[in-house]
This record gives C-alpha cells, structure tokens and sequence, in this order.
C-alpha cells in the first residue's frame, strides 16, 4: 500500500465519526474557550445575585457576611423596594439607586431608539455618497471615520468642552442653554455625541452591503426607465436589508450597554444615567446586589436582540426568497 494512502489510527477514528459529530469536535476547543471566558463569568454573577450584600449588623454593630437573599436582590429593582434595618422593606426612597431603575431603564431605551435611528439614517446617505465614484472617494472614506476611530473618553471630553455654558455651542447658537445639567438638553447633548461618533460605524457596514449589488441590476432598471427613487427603494433598500439587519442588531446591542459618554460628558448625572452606569455605581455599594442589575441587563439585551433577529431578520430572509422565485 502506497505510503499516502496510510492513515494513522486517530484519521480512522475520524472518520468513522458521523458528520455532525465531527464538526462538534471541531468547535469543541473554541465552546471550551467561550466558557470559560463568558459562561463563568454569566453564571458566577448569577450566583451572586441570590446573595446578600456585606456590611453592618444594625443590631450588634459588627461586619457580617451576606447569606442567602433569595429574589429580594431582584426585587430591590424590579419593584424599587429597599430593606429595612429592622427588616422588611419599603420603598426606595428619593436618590438612593433602588429608585432610579426604571428611570434608567428608560433612559437607556431612549437613548438606544433614537441614536439607532439617527444613525441608520445618517450612515445609509454617507454609505450611499461613498458608494459612488468620483475623485477623491478614498479620502472621504478616511476622513468619514475619524470620528468612529477617536476614543470615546476623548470624544466623550471633546463634546464635554463644546457643551460648557460658555462653550463653543451656544456661543454659535447665540443660546444660554444648561447642556451638562438641564434634565432634556443634557439628553440631546449625549445623543448628538453618540450620533457623531458611531454613525460612520454604520456607514462602514452598510457601505459593504452596498457594494455586494450588481451593478447590472441599476443598468438593467434604468433600460426600463425606472426613477432613481424607484432605483432605491425597489432595488438598493430590499437588497440591502441583510447587511442593515446587522448593523442595527450590532449598534442595538451596543447602544444598549452605553456607559462612557454619559458618564464623562455629563458625570453619570440622574438625567442620562443609563442602566450600565447604574451598575457601576452599585457595584461601589454592594456587588451581589449589582451582580442582580447585571443579570436583568443582560437578559434585556438578549430580548431586544432575540426580537430584532425574529423580526427583522425573518424579513430579510423572506425578501431574499421573493427574489430568487422573480428572477
């Protein structure tokens, strides 16, 4: 027998292996890593979630361990209920943490709707210009992301200093608006800065959907004298829908867990406190009782991107099938 033909004992052993069982044992190092480094992290939080905070026994004064809480770490969120030295709980009262949840839950979704929003809009027209040819194409390309590739402790002090009283804001706008403080305008001001910074991350994703279009298909559309409107939203937006479909899904997510700008443009104030800023100053307070806040922020994030893939994403899929019976 040939010398190439010979397979060692661990090749026969593949080999008699079923497919799908030898893709598993493929991906098994890469699952094994991806536990470790996301798994004990998801479920040791868990665990400390239904464990009591630290600190000083009321009643003879000395520092006890925490112990077993149940769902009260939950429910100190969920229903904004604090506990009693005496026992029993009541409900949070004004400033402390427990309280802010749901505002910072909302302030969370509306920076994520809106910034989302701004920045599919935006990022579409800027992938639509830089879809095209003309002179000096790449260096509007590298001048679009700049501001995506700044850091965002910069970017988030950049706008910090535009948006002082006396800043270069309201200078220009001939205003005396209260950007860093006012409880909206503080919320317009993060949101201007988030849009400036992450929209050509958007551009980029749907810039590489654009150019995966065959250019026969607009040739072929404008031969039968269709508009550039009807070019667009027959053609471009149907076809571009997968590659928008992930970079919603990426800037959802990503909006959703948005700490640094509001914490250094505004100091975390309770106006744009997001629910990941909440977290952190929990953690200076209690870290089971953050491990909780952390828990619901992550089952948040994988409901919104779970309805986003369903949705959209079945959407997608279906466009993609309608073509393909068209043609």
């Amino acid at each position: 027998m040939p010398n190439g033909s010979r397979k060692s004992p661990v090749a026969r052993a593949l080999n008699k292996l079923p497919e799908s069982g030898r893709a598993w044992l493929f991906v098994a190092p890469v699952l094994l890593a991806l536990a470790v480094v996301i798994g004990y992290p998801v479920v040791r939080a868990l665990i400390m979630s239904f464990q009591k905070d630290s600190g000083l026994d009321p009643a003879t004064g000395m520092f006890v361990n925490g112990g077993n809480a149940g769902f009260s770490n939950y429910t100190h969120w969920l229903l904004q209920q604090c506990a009693l030295p005496a026992g029993g709980t009541e409900s949070c009262p004004t400033g402390n943490l427990g309280s802010q949840f749901w505002t910072a839950i909302l302030v969370t979704l509306l920076f994520t709707v809106i910034t989302v929003t701004l920045e599919a809009v935006i990022g579409l027209g800027m992938a639509t210009v830089m879809g095209k040819t003309f002179k000096g194409r790449a260096l509007l390309r590298a001048a679009v992301l700049i501001p995506w590739a700044i850091p965002t402790a910069v970017t988030a002090r950049l706008w910090e200093f535009m948006f002082q009283y006396d800043g270069v804001v309201n200078r220009v706008l001939g205003t005396h608006i209260l950007w860093q403080t006012d409880p909206w305008w503080s919320r317009f001001a993060v949101i201007i800065a988030d849009v400036w910074k992450t929209t050509p991350f958007m551009a980029l994703l749907i810039l590489a959907g654009l150019q995966v279009i065959p250019a026969d298909v607009y040739e072929a559309a404008r031969v039968d004298g269709a508009s550039a409107w009807q070019r667009f939203s027959h053609i471009t937006l149907p076809l571009l829908k997968p590659a928008l479909l992930v970079a919603i899904l990426f800037r959802t997510m990503d909006a959703l867990r948005l700490y640094d700008l509001p914490a250094i443009m505004t100091q975390g104030n309770a106006n744009t406190r997001t629910i990941s800023i909440l977290v952190v100053d929990q953690v200076r307070q209690g870290a089971n009782s953050a491990s909780a806040l952390s828990v619901i922020t992550f089952l948040l994030i994988f409901a919104v991107a779970f309805v986003l893939v369903k949705v959209l994403g079945a959407n997608a899929v279906a466009t993609q099938e309608e073509q393909r019976r068209a043609h």
